[in-house]
């Protein structure tokens, strides 16, 4: 018998995510050799907080430049390919990498150069704002837009099956911040 959504999330392992239109709402406004892009801060903590619960996380992009790598770096994200045109050989080493079978792997992509990869994997999802080819090659379609919750939405789907969702109350701290301490 084959297993509902709900079912196949007790299996997820890792994520694999699209930047533009999918960590972002696809803006991107040019700065010299750089872009500044707008992110979902609940999102970010959902991606680091599911790597602090031992989780993997990818990213695949053909966007590039150094505020992305740094917003990526912060949140502790390892694998990450950037100013990537070859999608599916960067989710193969990924796997092989983190040594992560793609069937128990989630990917988010909201269009046609996401294809490919969200093919590969068991789960293949996509935020509301997709293109119709992606929202098609879905298993799940986020109610919220890319850069606008839906990376948070799937994350914590995912956790919360696994019991592994809001287990404690930390937040996440990059390793060169400092914590405040309570009054």
């Amino acid at each position: 018998m084959q297993k509902n959504f709900k079912e196949r999330l007790k299996d997820v392992e890792a994520f694999v995510f699209d930047v533009d239109g999918v960590l972002t709402d696809g803006a991107i406004i040019p700065i010299g050799d750089d872009f500044l892009r707008r992110y979902y801060a609940k999102d970010g903590y959902a991606m680091a907080y599911a790597i602090r619960h031992g989780y993997k996380i990818c990213i695949i992009s053909g966007g590039f430049g150094k505020n992305l790598e740094s917003r990526l770096k912060r949140l502790h994200i390892e694998y990450v390919y950037l100013n990537c045109m070859d999608k599916i050989a960067a989710i193969e080493e990924f796997a092989q990498k983190a040594e992560v079978n793609l069937h128990n792997t989630i990917y988010m992509g909201d269009d046609i150069p996401d294809l490919e990869c969200m093919q590969r994997v068991g789960l293949p999802t996509a935020p509301a704002d997709a293109c119709i080819e992606a929202i098609e090659a879905s298993v799940f379609v986020s109610e919220y837009n890319g850069g606008a919750g839906a990376v948070r939405d799937i994350i914590e789907q995912v956790l919360r099956v696994h019991g592994t969702w809001a287990v404690d109350k930390k937040g996440v701290i990059p390793d060169d911040s400092k914590e405040v301490a309570s009054r």
